[in-house]
């Protein structure tokens, strides 16, 4: 199959290489096949799970799985403000990597410091806000910068052309930027957030029984320096009221909805200032690419194992 469109050249090449050369020639093919394959699955999901997932507005959004577009915002308080650039935003990520010489004096950039933002911020609709915790996102974001400097940033470095020995690459979302997400939706601080009155009652005994000295001064009523059965029920019917009481200073305090890391992992959390339908796109391209990727990289391990 192969012999007619391969140069005879390459053939004799292939024949010529040593076992541990033909092998780990193979063996590299072999392992980006499979990562072909995996990647095609991965993006696959990703993509069904986008074209999938309705969008719903912050104010009427159910608890779960959701997916928001609007404006990305920063709130109240402390500025988010990059390290390296100085530049307001509501995300960034930061790289500095330094030039170094391998053995054979070949150039290398190796990472001295590598920092993602996990600060949180906004998301705003026309029906309302959402906090966003970036943490464990995979963000696309705006800007994209690479510069190069003499000196690390933090001692002074400034910034140069297109060459240096220390590389920074920054990645940046601001205040204003479009912003899509997807991920676990949540309502805290309100009657949306659905109590466990069991679980408060056994969290706040086990909490109660680490202070025995505490415990017996209270319910210890005849002094025995044990806790009866009468007593226990005490203790059992003062911990329902406790966790009463704290579930309900829980729902009159200020509603808060929030986007975060799903808990199963099964499902991405992404942060992107592209459309949905630019992000649909890009991972129908990557799917397409890692299809190639696996069929040519395949072919080429086959080819390969047929000629040695």
């Amino acid at each position: 199959m192969f012999e007619s469109i391969i140069p005879p050249a390459w053939v004799e090449i292939v024949q010529q290489l040593e076992p541990g050369e033909f092998w780990f020639l193979t063996g590299l093919c072999i392992a980006l096949g499979v990562a072909g394959f995996y990647a095609i699955f991965r993006f696959l999901k990703r993509y069904h799970i986008i074209d999938d997932t309705p969008t719903s507005k912050v104010r009427s959004a159910a608890q779960g799985y959701v997916e928001l577009d609007g404006i990305g915002y920063l709130l109240k308080g402390a500025p988010i403000v990059s390290p390296l650039s100085g530049m307001l935003c509501t995300w960034y990520s930061y790289k500095v990597e330094e030039k170094t010489s391998d053995s054979r004096h070949r150039d290398r950039w190796q990472t001295v410091q590598q920092v993602t933002s996990d600060d949180l911020f906004l998301l705003r609709d026309e029906t309302g806000d959402c906090i966003i915790d970036p943490e464990g996102a995979v963000v696309i974001p705006a800007i994209t910068e690479v510069w190069y400097g003499a000196t690390p940033m933090w001692h002074g470095g400034r910034r140069r052309g297109r060459s240096g020995r220390f590389r920074y690459t920054e990645k940046r979302m601001h205040p204003g930027d479009a912003l899509y997400a997807i991920g676990q939706f949540r309502t805290v601080g309100s009657s949306q957030e659905l109590p466990n009155t069991q679980e408060d009652v056994r969290r706040l005994l086990v909490e109660w029984k680490r202070d025995q000295v505490t415990l017996h001064a209270r319910f210890d009523r005849n002094n025995d320096g044990l806790i009866d059965l009468q007593e226990w029920e005490a203790v059992r019917k003062a911990a329902w009221k406790v966790s009463l009481d704290d579930q309900a200073r829980r729902v009159h305090k200020a509603v808060h909805s929030i986007l975060m890391q799903p808990d199963d992992g099964s499902r991405p959390f992404i942060l992107s200032v592209l459309t949905q339908q630019t992000l649909l796109k890009r991972y129908r391209r990557y799917v397409v690419f890692a299809l190639l990727g696996f069929l040519l990289s395949g072919s080429i391990a086959t080819w390969l194992l047929s000629v040695r």
